[in-house]
C-alpha cells in the first residue's frame, strides 16, 4: 500500500520514498516552555504521532528517528523571567514538563530525541562562523545577519518573496540591517537581559536567532539532509523558509527532502492564540475530558484543513468513542483474532486521511456489535483485533473498556463496586426491593447498571 503525504515545497501529493528505509529521519519544531501549551499547540505533535505510527507500521519502529525540539532559548522566556524573577531554566523545566506530561495524557509518544536548544549552542556558533565564512551572513552593530539576497531561491518553501519578510512577531525591522527581509542569526545581549540568557561568541555575547537552533539541532542529531521536516502552517513563513536558507546555504544540500504543515485549529473563526486571548489550555481540558477525546476531535478534521474547536465538537468525539468502547467490551474476551482489515491503513495512507479513518473506526465498532449479536467466537476475536489494530494506528482504545466506561475516581470506583456487588447479592437472594434500591441509588449518580451473561458491571452513563 502506498503512502503519499503533501510535500509544501512541491505543492502536491507525493509518494513518501525514504533515504534510508532502516533509519527514517523526521523532525518537528516543539514547544517554546514559557507558559501552558493551548490545544491548538497540540495538533502538530498529534498529527506527527500518527505518522510516526503509520511509518512504524511499514518500516518498524526502530526505523523511525523522531525529533521534537524545546525551544529555550527565546524572546518569550526572557520575558517571563524578567517578569517573574526565576531563572529562565526553572521556567523552561517546569513547563517542559507540563507539556510533556499534557502530551502523554493525549496518547502522543515521546519522541526518539528531545533536544533543548541550549544543548546546542556550540553547533550553532559552528553553523554561523560557516555561514559568516562563505559571505552568506554578515556582522552588525547588534548581531550577525543572514544575507537573504545571497540565496537566489530563497522563498521557495513558501512562494513568498523576501520584501514579504516584514516586522511581525519573531521578524524585526533593523536598521542594523543591510536589508529589511535579512534575519538574526545571533544578537548581541542587550542591557538589563538575564544573564543566563547570554552566551559568549566570536563576534560577541549575546545569544542566537530562533531560526538558526532548529538547524543547528536537526543537522546534528538527524544529519545535513533529513526525511521529513513537520510543523504548524504558521512556521512555513518564516521560520521554516528561514531553517531552509541557514542549512542549505551552510552544507549545500537539501535540508528535508518532504515539508509537512498542519492547518490552524480555530475558535469563532478566528486561529487560535494567546495573542488573540482565545486560546483554550491542554491542561483546563483535561481536567474536564478524557486525553483520547480531545485527541479524536483534533483528528476528526483532516490535518491540513481549519477545524473549529467547540464544545459540540467534543462532545461529539465522547459519543462515538463511548460507542466505539462499547463494542470492544462485547468482545474483549474473544482473544486471539487475526486483524485483517486494511481500509483504515489505506485511509491513513492517503496523507493521513483520519476523517475516513475515523469512519472506518466506527464501522469496525458496527462489526463488532454483529459479531456479539450473533456470538460467533471467530468473528468477535477477528473485531477485537481488527478495532485494537486501528486503534493502535490512530492512538485511541489505549484503555480497557472497563477503565474507559467507569473512569478513574480515587477510590470512588471501590465503593460503586460494592454497591453492584450488594445488588447482585440482593437479586440472588430475591430480595428484588433492596436490588431495586441499589440501582436507583446508582442511577441517581450517574451509574449505569449492564446485566448479561457473564455477570454485571457499570459505566458512568
Amino acid at each position: 500500500m502506498t503512502l503519499r503525504i503533501y510535500d509544501t515545497a512541491k505543492r502536491a501529493k507525493r509518494v513518501f520514498e525514504p533515504q534510508d528505509p532502516a533509519r527514517i529521519t523526521l523532525y518537528v519544531c516543539g514547544p517554546t516552555p514559557y507558559n501552558y501549551a493551548h490545544i491548538g499547540n497540540a495538533r502538530p505533535p498529534i498529527v506527527f504521532d500518527v505518522l510516526r505510527r503509520v511509518l512504524a507500521s511499514r518500516y518498524g519502529a526502530k526505523a523511525i528517528v523522531y525529533a521534537r525540539n524545546i525551544t529555550d532559548i527565546e524572546d518569550k522566556l526572557i520575558a517571563a523571567s524578567l517578569e517573574t524573577g526565576e531563572p529562565i531554566e526553572a521556567i523552561a523545566q517546569k513547563f517542559a514538563k507540563i507539556y510533556n506530561d499534557d502530551m502523554a495524557a493525549l496518547n502522543v509518544a515521546p519522541p526518539t530525541i528531545e533536544p533543548w536548544a541550549t544543548e546546542h549552542v556550540p553547533e550553532m556558533i559552528e553553523m554561523i562562523e560557516k555561514l559568516v565564512r562563505k559571505k552568506y551572513a554578515y556582522v552588525g552593530a547588534q548581531g550577525v545577519w543572514f544575507s537573504v539576497s545571497s540565496m537566489p531561491d530563497y522563498g521557495k518553501l513558501s512562494g513568498r518573496k523576501p520584501e514579504d519578510n516584514e516586522a511581525g512577531a519573531r521578524v524585526g525591522i533593523d536598521t542594523d540591517k543591510r536589508d529589511p527581509a535579512d534575519f538574526a542569526l545571533w544578537k548581541f545581549a542587550k542591557p538589563g537581559e538575564p544573564v543566563d540568557a547570554i552566551w559568549d561568541s566570536p563576534w560577541g555575547r549575546g545569544r542566537p536567532g530562533w531560526h538558526i537552533e532548529c538547524s543547528a539541532m536537526a543537522a546534528k542529531h538527524l544529519g545535513k539532509t533529513i526525511d521529513i521536516h513537520g510543523g504548524g502552517i504558521d512556521l512555513q513563513f518564516p521560520h521554516h523558509e528561514n531553517e531552509i536558507a541557514q542549512s542549505e546555504c551552510a552544507h549545500g544540500e537539501v535540508m528535508a527532502n518532504y515539508w509537512i504543515h498542519n492547518g490552524f485549529l480555530d475558535m469563532g473563526g478566528e486561529k487560535m492564540s494567546k495573542s488573540l486571548g482565545n486560546s483554550v489550555l491542554i491542561h483546563d481540558l483535561l481536567q474536564a475530558w478524557p486525553g483520547e477525546v480531545l485527541r479524536f476531535a483534533i483528528l476528526s478534521g483532516h490535518y491540513r484543513a481549519p477545524l473549529d474547536w467547540n464544545e459540540d465538537l467534543l462532545k461529539q468525539a465522547k459519543t462515538t468513542l463511548d460507542r466505539v468502547y462499547g463494542a470492544l467490551r462485547r468482545v474483549w474476551d474473544q482473544e486471539g483474532g487475526h486483524g485483517g482489515e486494511k481500509g483504515l491503513a489505506r485511509a491513513l495512507s492517503d496523507d493521513l486521511n483520519t476523517p475516513e479513518a475515523l469512519a472506518e473506526l466506527s464501522r469496525l465498532a458496527s462489526e463488532a456489535n454483529m459479531a456479539a449479536d450473533h456470538k460467533d467466537p471467530d468473528a468477535m476475536a477477528n473485531a477485537r483485533a481488527n478495532l485494537l489494530a486501528a486503534g493502535d494506528l490512530l492512538g485511541l482504545l489505549t484503555q480497557t473498556p472497563k477503565a474507559w466506561e467507569q473512569g478513574v475516581d480515587a477510590g470512588g470506583n471501590a465503593r460503586i463496586d460494592a454497591l453492584v456487588q450488594g445488588r447482585i447479592d440482593s437479586r440472588a437472594a430475591r430480595d428484588w426491593a433492596e436490588a431495586d434500591r441499589i440501582r436507583d441509588e446508582l442511577a441517581a449518580e450517574g451509574i449505569e447498571i449492564m446485566d448479561g451473561p457473564s455477570g454485571s458491571t457499570w459505566r458512568r452513563a
